[in-house]
C-alpha cells in the first residue's frame, strides 16, 4: 500500500546569489537500501541569498514565505507533518562566516525559527561543506544519467540492462565556489582529505572531490577586478566585459569579500569605472592569471598546491549560474576559467546531460537517497 501513496521531502538550497525550495517524492519501495527520488516542484525564492540578509533579519520571515506557503499546497496536507524539511546554506554563507561567524549564526537561527512556524518535520539549517556541495552534485549527475542502477525508475533515465556503467565527473559552478568531484583511475588517494566513500543502490563508490572557495562565478570576477585595478588609475578596460558595457563600483566593496583581501593595496581613489572592451585572448590570459600553478606537493595538482588526481571520463557541467548571465561575451570564456581550474583542458559536456538537466538542477538528492 506505501508504494502508492508517495512521500515527500523539502529541501530549501541556499546558495550564495539565491535561494531555491525543491519539493521531492518517492515512493516506500526502496532498491537495494537506496531510495528512488524524483523532483514535483521547484520555487525560486525572491531576492540574493541569505547571506546578503545579516543587516536585515527581520524580512527573512517575508523572505521565505511564498515558497514556504506553496509547499503547503503542493504536499497534501495529511502529510504535512511527517514530510521532512532540510535548509543547507553553501558557499555565500561559508564565505560570511569567515568574516563574521555570530552573524552567520544569526541568519541560521532566524531561518530556523521561521520554518519552524510551518507544519512540517523541519530537520534543521546548516552551513554544508564544500565536500558535501561537490558530492551532492556527483550523486545527482548520475542519479539522472542512470549511473547508479539497472532497474527502471520513475525518471525513465536508466539502462534497461548490462554491466553498471561509468560514472560522470561533476563540475559545478556557482556563485562562490565551484566543486568537482568523480572517480579516478587511481584509487590511491595522495590527499584523503579530498576523498569521500559512498555506497548507493548496493554498490561502492570511492571519490575525489574538492571545492574551490571564492572560485565561484561571481567571486572569481570580483578576484580579477581586484587584480586588475591595482595598475590603473581606477578605470579598467577589461576584455571580458563586452564592448559598451560599462559600470561604476565602490572600491570598499570590492575589497569587503575575503576572497579580493589578498589583492587589497592603497590607492589614491574610492571608485573605479568598468569599461567592456569584449577582447577573447586578453580575457583568456586575464582570467588565467588568476591561478598559481607554480607549486604542487603531490604527484598532480589544480593549482594553489591544491591536489588533482588526472581529471578521466565524461562531465556534466552544472552551470546555469552562468548561463543566465549577459556580462560576459560568451560561455566559452568559462571554458577557459575552468581549464585553469583544472591546470588542463576539459571534455565538452554531452548531449544527455544536457537533455536530462531539467529533471533537477540542484545537488540534493543525496538528502533523501540516503535517508527515506
Amino acid at each position: 500500500l506505501g508504494f502508492f501513496c508517495p512521500q515527500f521531502g523539502i529541501v530549501l538550497d541556499a546558495g550564495s546569489s539565491h535561494t531555491s525550495l525543491y519539493i521531492y517524492q518517492w515512493p516506500a519501495e526502496k532498491e537495494n537500501d537506496t531510495g528512488m527520488v524524483s523532483q514535483v516542484e521547484e520555487c525560486k525564492v525572491q531576492g540574493p541569498g541569505i547571506a546578503n540578509h545579516a543587516q536585515k533579519l527581520s524580512e527573512i520571515d517575508v523572505y521565505l514565505a511564498a515558497c514556504m506557503e506553496r509547499a503547503k499546497v503542493v504536499i497534501p496536507a495529511p502529510q504535512h507533518t511527517e514530510t521532512p524539511v532540510y535548509l543547507g546554506a553553501t558557499a555565500g554563507m561559508r564565505l560570511l562566516r569567515m568574516k563574521n561567524g555570530y552573524l552567520a549564526s544569526k541568519i541560521l537561527a532566524v531561518v530556523t525559527s521561521s520554518i519552524s512556524n510551518y507544519p512540517f518535520d523541519f530537520q534543521g539549517a546548516r552551513i554544508i561543506t564544500g565536500q558535501e556541495e561537490g558530492a551532492y552534485g556527483w550523486i545527482t549527475t548520475n542519479y539522472l544519467l542512470g549511473r547508479f542502477t539497472q532497474k527502471s525508475s520513475w525518471f525513465n533515465l536508466k539502462p534497461t540492462g548490462g554491466e553498471p556503467q561509468e560514472t560522470y565527473g561533476a563540475l559545478d559552478l556557482g556563485g562562490a565556489s565551484t566543486q568537482i568531484t568523480f572517480v579516478p583511475k587511481d584509487k590511491t588517494m595522495e590527499s584523503p582529505d579530498n576523498t569521500l566513500h559512498f555506497r548507493l543502490y548496493g554498490r561502492d563508490y570511492s571519490v575525489y572531490t574538492h571545492s574551490f572557495l571564492c572560485y565561484g562565478k561571481d567571486q572569481a570576477l570580483l578576484q580579477k577586478l581586484a587584480k586588475d585595478v591595482r595598475n590603473t588609475d581606477g578605470t579598467i578596460s577589461d576584455p571580458c566585459f563586452h564592448p559598451g558595457y560599462q559600470r561604476k563600483m565602490v572600491l570598499a566593496d570590492l575589497y569587503e569579500s575575503p576572497c579580493t583581501r589578498k589583492f587589497e593595496t592603497f590607492l589614491q581613489f574610492d571608485e573605479i569605472i568598468i569599461q567592456g572592451t569584449g577582447n577573447y585572448q586578453q580575457c583568456q590570459q586575464s582570467i588565467l592569471q588568476l591561478f598559481n600553478t607554480s607549486y604542487c606537493p603531490y604527484s598532480h595538482c589544480a593549482f594553489d598546491g591544491i591536489f588533482l588526481p588526472p581529471v578521466q571520463g565524461d562531465f556534466g557541467k552544472i552551470d546555469q549560474h552562468v548561463r543566465k548571465e549577459v556580462q560576459l561575451p560568451s560561455q566559452t570564456q568559462w571554458n577557459s576559467f575552468f581549464q585553469g581550474l583544472l591546470a588542463q583542458p576539459i571534455v565538452t559536456e554531452r548531449a544527455s546531460w544536457r537533455e536530462h538537466r531539467p529533471c533537477s538542477n540542484q545537488a540534493w538528492l543525496k538528502l533523501w537517497l540516503c535517508h527515506l
